[in-house]
């Protein structure tokens, strides 16, 4: 199973960006997706996640009410639209997968992780 990040890049802050995450090797409706960051010097955290049908969703307080999370099974991808981006929001952005009914927000509880892409928010 691969998934591919794609869809980074440099933005002003309030801009926005759409990331993209192609996976491939397996359909990608039998997989929960999440987004996870990391910065320089931190840990990785959650950003959002998403149920196989993509009924469900969750995010990480700092996110919520400006990134959406959303899936096509039909073209094997998940996307993450980030509106009002704050310098803050500057890391390596991941998106990782596990067949699994509902997503979770630990790291530990995905099985397949892409390389990611960098998102850079400048003030």
């Amino acid at each position: 199973v691969q998934l591919q990040a794609s869809g980074g890049g440099l933005v002003q802050a309030g801009g926005s960006l759409r990331l993209s995450c192609a996976v491939s090797g397996r359909t990608a409706s039998t997989l929960t997706v999440g987004w996870f960051r990391q910065a320089p010097g931190k840990e990785r955290e959650f950003v959002a996640g998403i149920s196989r049908p993509g009924i469900t969703t969750i995010y990480a307080d700092s996110v919520k009410g400006r990134f959406a999370i959303s899936r096509d099974n039909d073209q094997n991808s998940v996307y993450l639209q980030m509106n009002a981006l704050k310098p803050d929001d500057t890391a390596v952005y991941y998106c990782a997968g596990n067949p699994t009914r509902q997503p979770a927000s630990s790291p530990s509880q995905y099985a397949y992780w892409g390389q990611g892409t960098q998102v850079t928010v400048s003030s």
